[in-house]
This record gives structure tokens, sequence and C-alpha cells, in this order.
């Protein structure tokens, strides 16, 4: 089934509010602390890559 114009499956990004962001960010640390040593690499990089782009993210804001 197709979606119509201005569904959420549209293939456009989820905008988020500051507190969301910041929520995110520490589950986001808080998943990445907790993995296990045997967690595979590429879980790792992802997780450390999603909290660079929300840190670059919420960086500027905090001036």
């Amino acid at each position: 089934m197709r979606s119509r114009e201005g569904q959420f499956s549209d293939a456009r990004p989820i905008q988020r509010s500051r507190a969301e962001k910041e929520r995110l960010l520490r589950e986001l640390k808080d998943t990445l602390a907790g993995l296990k040593p045997h967690a595979s690499r590429s879980m790792r990089t992802t997780l450390q890559a999603r909290i660079r782009e929300l840190e670059a993210e919420l960086a500027p804001a905090k001036r």
C-alpha cells in the first residue's frame, strides 16, 4: 500500500526537539557503555557515529 503525502511513512527524517535529542544521547551512551565485550564491532561503530552526530547537533545550541 502506498503512502499519502504527509504520512510518517514518507522518506523524511523525524523532527526531534532538543529535549528528545538529549534523552536519546543519554540512552545511546548508556547502551554503548553496557555492551558486552563480545558485541560486534559494527554495532559499536554505529553507536559511536550516532553519538557523535547528536553531540554535533547539540553543540552549537549550547553556546
